[in-house]
């Protein structure tokens, strides 16, 4: 069982960079289309966050579109991946609790979980989290760029 265990941990090592990479270009292109439907959208998506109570709903619109915008881009090119997850999980966080506080009220009460992980911030949130704790494997810039500069024997910067 050990041998078992020990290769489903081989094939796990070398499967998760691309399974970052797949995680990250799947929700980081939604990300994008998203702020982009906000950026595109403004007034129609002001509206609706005027109707959750979101407090001046037309800056909120430009917060979270250019941080959903520029977040699923980063995300798809694996660029300051980590740094772009915070403000993207605090966006999501703040959709839940304005959009669907129900279903984190059910979430905490355990009674339907369902609620909180259909949800259409679902994803999104947990994208943030997977690549803020993992990052965002080796298939990326990030990989590229901080590998170099930090490498023994080179000077930083």
């Amino acid at each position: 069982m050990k041998k078992i265990q020990e290769l489903a941990a081989r094939i796990g090592g070398v499967l998760r960079s691309p399974a970052l990479l797949l995680v990250r270009l799947a929700w980081g292109f939604q990300l994008y289309e998203s702020g982009w439907g906000h950026l595109t959208h403004v007034e129609k998506t002001a509206q609706f966050f005027q109707g959750l109570h979101i407090p001046f709903p037309v800056a909120n619109v430009y917060i979270s579109g250019a941080t959903e915008f520029v977040g699923g881009i980063l995300l798809m090119l694996g660029l300051f991946s980590r740094l772009i997850s915070v403000p993207l999980l605090l966006n999501f966080c703040v959709a839940y609790l304005t959009a669907s506080p129900g279903a984190i009220r059910e979430l905490l009460h355990f009674q339907k979980p369902d609620d909180f992980i259909n949800d259409s911030a679902f994803p999104f949130l947990v994208t943030s989290l997977l690549v803020l704790a993992f990052g965002p494997g080796r298939i990326a810039l990030d990989a590229l760029i901080f590998q170099k500069s930090s490498a023994p024997g080179r000077p930083k910067g």
